[in-house]
């Protein structure tokens, strides 16, 4: 029996949502080919976001193995900031012990290096690095490199002794390794390199080292380990001399072989197949401190410096050079954010001029001089991140940004009149003074904004996860309404033609207690199956807004946020990458005109960042977006958000749709299931064929599930 629809529509340009149900009736959708917008979906819609934070670039993006490969002073954190938004660095041993532990238990290692660890470091040692040999016959001591910066002194009083490390490698992979070292010696003419399996006395391989001096040398070479090596062990990379002597160590590193320019080629690979079209960096909460001169010359002559916003190391391998090598490799265009923090306006010109000025002039030529004669092209640039954040370096007030841009925006375009800058917004869900004094003032030279929606907030564990799952399905249509509140704002304070990026994304709930129904495994988070349809439902909501979107640079590529893991020198995808690979054959797409009819549910309000924007409207337990691709296929994204059980749709399709359609789709049975190392594919896409008869198809989609349809036209 079919009930009547009870509560008032909500209606964006092109599409038809309900909001209530009497009861749960079929689904129907109609799509109205003969209706297409006048705006296309953005090309580079699907983005996503990289970051110097933890294992995101280095031991991430990198296919560098070892962890301070420059055997610098490692700084650890305490958590909080300066009143100028600097990190605090602790200086109690017994905190930096129980640090080091506890990053030692997460990485793996074995239980002997923990004490190692902590007594190398105690002995001068560069963190993560241990003594290889007795204490007694190796003396550590700090030193200077080539080019400044740390370096590591090492005196053997014995031979068979040096320094090592523990790490995993990709042998499933690839079993031939590629090494670099900065020495020098008053002594000791060659060193060996050895890779040993925990618990067993026969190197799995190792190499001689010849041509050390009392001169810096940088040594390269390489070494294959045996084919019975095992893949899944933790190995000890060891650098010794045979004879006693001094060594001073500027840095050594470890490359796989198959390594694509510096960078992991599984996370290549997988970023190629999914289409990844935009790629942000680099930062987030690090370009307020970050020095892109840093990042540029010789890899060897840069310095290690401290972390600006997470504490820990940061080595600059990875700079403009490399992230636009990364990107090419991918095949997706760059966006830099530069540092609008502690850096100048002259600086932001200047890293502009590197990366777009011909060769001719000085920074091109400087450009070109590093290896990189043609000019970059980066179009996208965004002034500045989260600068009304306290926990940046050298945040602002709402005015004293307004101010910033006029600073920087002027200088920046004048360089490269061709650039596509991104004004620093605040979240919309509580930052629109922020926004609106920041139109206020540049109206006249702000034509573009950015959001970050990180959503959600410390959820009690009494709450059921259910109630936080439903709370962040209604999280999209909320953020919907209030981008659109924010081009009115725009528009109404004379911003012309305006636009906005969505340039850090990701659920943002934190379990706050224990002993209730809401654990670590029951909460969605970003690396769980809720991430996927998360984002399908803020694509869908860019594309109901259009043109007002340009982009979303989902946070992040590897271990950080959602998209891809990397443990153990495995890589494995988070549920969300194949989401966003799916959305991605809808970039560059026409929408269509679609009604859609389906059962709603509410949202219980459990999420304090949720909960002040209450009560809200009930949410419809499906979402879709019908566009016309370039080959003239019809695509259909569909999510079911909802929780109470299956729904049966029927899809009306004009008469140029073809007799068959693939269906696409990825669904869990919890929308807290995640992929681990241990089982990489537990929640992994399906395909299969649907026949459309009649111009109708029907489909029975399970709850937490995104699916794609793929239309070929007659």
């Amino acid at each position: 029996m079919r009930h009547t629809l009870l509560s008032v529509l909500l209606i964006f340009p092109l599409f038809v949502f309900p909001f209530s149900f009497a009861s749960a009736d079929p689904a129907t959708l109609t799509i109205h080919a003969d209706k297409p917008s006048a705006n296309k979906i953005p090309l580079l819609l699907t983005g996503k976001f990289a970051e110097h934070l933890g294992s995101n670039i280095d031991n991430g993006m990198s296919a560098q193995i070892l962890r301070n490969p420059t055997f610098a002073d490692y700084p650890f954190v305490s958590g909080g900031q300066t009143p100028d938004g600097w990190p605090r660095i602790l200086s109690d041993d017994n905190a930096i012990a129980d640090n080091i532990r506890r990053a030692a238990e997460r990485l793996g290692w074995p239980t002997a290096a923990v004490g190692q660890l902590v007594e190398s470091r105690k002995a001068a040692l560069g963190h993560f690095w241990i003594r290889a040999g007795e204490a007694r016959d190796i003396t550590c001591s700090p030193d200077v490199g080539p080019s400044g910066g740390r370096a590591q002194r090492v005196e053997l009083r014995v031979g068979g002794c040096g320094v090592a490390q523990y790490t995993f490698l990709p042998l499933h992979r690839v079993r031939k390794y590629e090494y670099r070292i900065v020495v020098r010696s008053p002594e000791i003419t060659s060193l060996k390199l050895t890779i040993t399996a925990e618990g067993q006395d026969k190197p799995a391989g190792s190499v001689a080292i010849t041509g050390v001096s009392t001169d810096w040398s940088t040594l390269t070479g390489s070494l294959e380990l045996r084919t019975d090596a095992p893949a899944d062990s933790i190995y000890r990379v060891s650098l010794t001399s045979d004879k006693p002597g001094q060594l001073v160590i500027a840095r050594l590193l470890l490359y796989p072989a198959d390594h694509v320019g510096g960078a992991e080629p599984d996370i290549i690979r997988l970023l190629k197949e999914s289409h990844l079209p935009l790629l942000r960096w680099p930062g987030g909460n690090f370009v307020s401190g970050y020095h892109w001169r840093d990042g540029i010359g010789p890899q060897d002559a840069r310095p290690t410096r401290m972390n600006p916003a997470w504490g820990g190391l940061e080595n600059n391998r990875f700079g403009t050079d490399e992230f636009i090598a990364f990107c090419r490799a991918v095949g997706c265009e760059p966006m830099i954010c530069i540092n609008g923090g502690d850096g100048t306006p002259e600086e932001a010109a200047e890293w502009i001029h590197y990366c777009n000025d011909p060769a001719t002039t000085p920074l091109g030529s400087l450009r070109a001089k590093n290896g990189h004669p043609q000019p970059y092209n980066v179009k996208l640039w965004e002034v500045g991140n989260e600068l009304w954040g306290h926990w940046q370096v050298q945040w602002t007030t709402p005015a004293g940004y307004a101010d910033r841009y006029r600073r920087f925006a002027p200088l920046m375009q004048k360089v490269d009149p061709t650039i596509t800058l991104y004004a620093c917004g605040a979240p919309v869900l509580w930052g629109r003074d922020w926004n609106l004094t920041l139109f206020k003032q540049d109206a006249d030279i702000v034509t573009r904004t950015t959001d970050h929606p990180l959503v959600g907030g410390n959820v009690p564990a009494s709450t059921d996860p259910l109630d936080v799952y439903r709370d962040f399905m209604a999280v999209p249509d909320l953020l919907g309404r209030k981008w659109a509140q924010l081009r009115d704002d725009m528009e109404k304070a004379g911003v012309k033609n305006p636009r906005l990026a969505v340039t850090e994304l990701q659920l943002f709930a934190h379990l706050q207690g224990q002993g209730g129904p809401l654990t670590r495994e029951t909460l969605v988070t970003p690396a769980t199956h809720a991430e996927a349809l998360y984002d399908t439902l803020l694509y869908h909501r860019c594309v109901e807004l259009l043109p007002f979107v340009d982009f979303v640079t989902q946070s992040a590529i590897v271990n950080h946020g959602g998209g891809l893991r990397k443990e153990r020198e495995r890589v494995y995808a988070n549920p969300c990458h194949y989401a966003q690979s799916a959305f991605a054959a809808f970039n560059d797409a026409t929408p269509l005109v679609i009604d859609l009819k389906c059962p709603t549910e509410k949202a219980p309000l459990v999420l304090p960042e949720v909960k002040p924007h209450g009560p809200v409207p009930d949410f419809s337990i499906l979402s879709a977006v019908a566009a016309r691709a370039a080959d003239g296929s019809l695509l259909v994204s569909i999510v079911h958000r909802g929780t109470s059980g299956s729904v049966k749709l029927t899809i009306t399709l004009d008469g140029s749709a073809g007799k068959e359609a693939n269906l696409w789709q990825l669904t869990a049975a919890k929308p807290w299931a995640a992929n681990t190392l241990v089982n990489p594919k537990a929640v992994a896409p399906t395909e299969s064929a649907v026949n459309v008869t009649n111009s109708v198809l029907t489909l029975e989609i399970a709850p937490y599930t995104v699916a794609r349809l793929r239309i070929p036209p007659k």
